[in-house]
This record gives structure tokens, C-alpha cells and sequence, in this order.
């Protein structure tokens, strides 16, 4: 009798600290999993295990085909495009796509609001002192002048500045105007008129169209959206003026002055493309022609 209390007293406390057991391990592992989520800001964990980091990606949501936000909701575009190969090569970030301003992405940028932008950007010495250029650039744009038909003639700077044409404003902070004044450091018997406007893009198609100016620089990409496309909004004007290109300009990624590291991961994931020839792909695909055919020719 007494030995079988003994053997019953022992199995009992056998089950009482099994059960005690089940439960600190149950507590810890809810104390474990509550403290990641607790200390999870920009980076979350993926099925591997391996941290994740969200990055916001502005785009500039009205200008296509070099980034929009097409009719479904969605954010695409070159620049778009380009940048989900890059993210999908990079399992260790979480691309978010916010559409907005040109204004708003240079600035939001610039303050750490977006940890990258995409807008077509040329490089310009001024950005440098706000934003990490990348070593690999993104694309290729190509730039040139709107013209009225009679003078489809005019083929680059100098042959406008020489008629004495007068161009469209362009705002001082806009790329474009870089561009003009380099010209005319260059070529200072033969300045083009520059005035620095106070919008940051003016309705070229239309200043040319109205003769309120002779010419005025856009992408080609834009001029095509407005003029050429069947539904642009100055596809009327498609027999009355003309696009003439002067210049195909590499085009950057600008990034938060503190995302030096993210900028080195999206350098090696567009060396990638590049060799792969996805860039290619996608320039035909939204530029209707391979601008990288034309890299070496390229100086800026």
C-alpha cells in the first residue's frame, strides 16, 4: 500500500511539471514574438527569417510613359517598371509605390520622406549637394525641341539660337534648364534666349502651337503622349508641329542623402538588367525604340 502512494505521488509530480514546463515554453515563445513585432519599424522579417526593409518609391504620377498611374491603379511606366526588375532582385527590400508631384517627390526625397524618387532625372551638380546619384543610371531620355511645321529645319541648339528663336521658360530647378545654360556656357557667341520660368513645366505643345514662342524643349516620350497618340490632347496639332531631338540624356534615381547602402544594392541589382538587357526591353517596350543603342553616343 505504501509503496503504491509512494509510485502515485511521483507520477503525479512528474505531470504537474511537464505541465508547468508546457507552459513557460508556451509564454516564451508569445514573449519572443510579441518583442519582434514591438521592435519592427522599416524592417519586418519574410519566411526565411531574413529582415526585410520597406523603402517608399515616388514616382511621378502624371508623366507618361516615363511613370503614371494607369487606369486600374496602378503605377507603371519606364522609370515604374525598372524599378519593380530592381526590387525583385532584391529580396532584403519591400518596394512601396507612392504617385505624386514632381515638386513633392524632389523635396519629400530630400527630407526622408521617400527613401528614393523616380521622375526622369537628369544629373545636375545642384542635386548632388541633395541626393545620392547612384553609380548606375536608370534610362535614357530623349530630349529635344517642339517646332511649328515650318521650321522642322532647326535640328539642334545652335541652329535654333542662330534663327534667333525664342524658347519656352523653363523653371531654374528644372533639369532641363541645366541643360540650355551648359550650351550657352559653351557657346557663348551663339546663346539660346533662356528665361527661367516660374512654373516648373510650362504647356510647351501649346505656347509653340499659340506662337506665344517658337520652340520649347520636351521629352520625346511627352511629345508623343500629347501629339502623336490618337488620344492625346493635342493629337489635332499632330501635322502642325514637329519634335526634333538635340540630346538623349542618361536619367537617375535620386535617393535619401542616408540610404548610401540601398543605393549600393539598387546599383548592383540594375548592373544585372543592364547586362541582361531588361533595360532594353523596357525602353521598346515604352519608348516605342532602344535608346541604349545610342550609349555610346551619349556625353551627359
Amino acid at each position: 500500500m505504501k509503496s503504491r502512494k509512494i509510485l502515485s505521488l511521483v507520477a503525479a509530480g512528474l505531470l504537474t511539471a511537464a505541465f508547468i514546463t508546457g507552459c513557460g515554453s508556451n509564454s516564451s515563445s508569445e514573449a519572443s514574438s510579441t518583442g519582434t513585432a514591438a521592435g519592427s519599424t522599416s524592417a519586418a522579417s519574410s519566411s526565411s527569417g531574413a529582415q526585410v526593409t520597406k523603402v517608399k518609391v515616388a514616382y511621378d504620377q502624371a508623366s507618361k510613359p516615363i511613370s503614371w498611374l494607369d487606369e486600374n491603379g496602378n503605377a507603371t511606366g519606364y522609370d515604374v517598371e525598372v524599378m519593380k526588375l530592381v526590387d525583385e532582385l532584391l529580396p532584403e527590400y519591400e518596394f512601396e509605390y507612392v504617385g505624386t508631384s514632381s515638386d513633392d517627390l524632389l523635396l519629400g526625397v530630400e527630407q526622408g520622406k521617400y527613401q528614393v524618387g523616380v521622375k526622369n532625372a537628369f544629373w545636375t551638380q545642384e542635386r548632388t549637394e541633395k541626393f545620392i546619384f547612384p553609380k548606375e543610371f536608370l534610362g535614357l531620355s530623349s530630349t529635344g525641341l517642339v517646332l511649328k511645321k515650318q521650321n522642322e529645319n532647326i535640328k539642334t541648339l545652335a541652329d535654333f539660337a542662330k534663327a534667333g528663336f525664342t524658347l519656352a521658360p523653363i523653371a531654374a530647378n528644372n533639369a532641363q534648364y541645366t541643360i540650355i545654360d551648359e550650351y550657352n556656357k559653351a557657346n557663348p557667341d551663339n546663346k539660346v534666349k533662356l528665361e527661367a520660368g516660374d512654373n516648373f513645366t510650362v504647356d510647351v505643345v501649346q505656347w509653340v502651337n499659340e506662337g506665344r514662342v517658337d520652340g520649347g524643349v520636351i521629352i520625346e516620350g511627352v511629345f508623343n503622349k500629347q501629339v502623336k497618340a490618337d488620344e492625346g490632347q493635342y493629337h489635332n496639332l499632330v501635322n502642325d508641329v514637329v519634335y526634333n531631338e538635340f540630346a538623349v540624356i542618361k536619367t537617375w534615381p535620386l535617393f535619401n542623402k542616408k540610404e548610401q547602402a540601398f543605393a549600393d544594392a539598387y546599383d548592383t541589382a540594375v548592373k544585372k538588367l543592364k547586362d541582361e538587357k531588361k533595360t532594353n526591353e523596357q525602353s521598346v517596350k515604352f519608348y516605342g525604340k532602344d535608346l541604349f543603342e545610342v550609349l555610346a553616343k551619349v556625353n551627359r
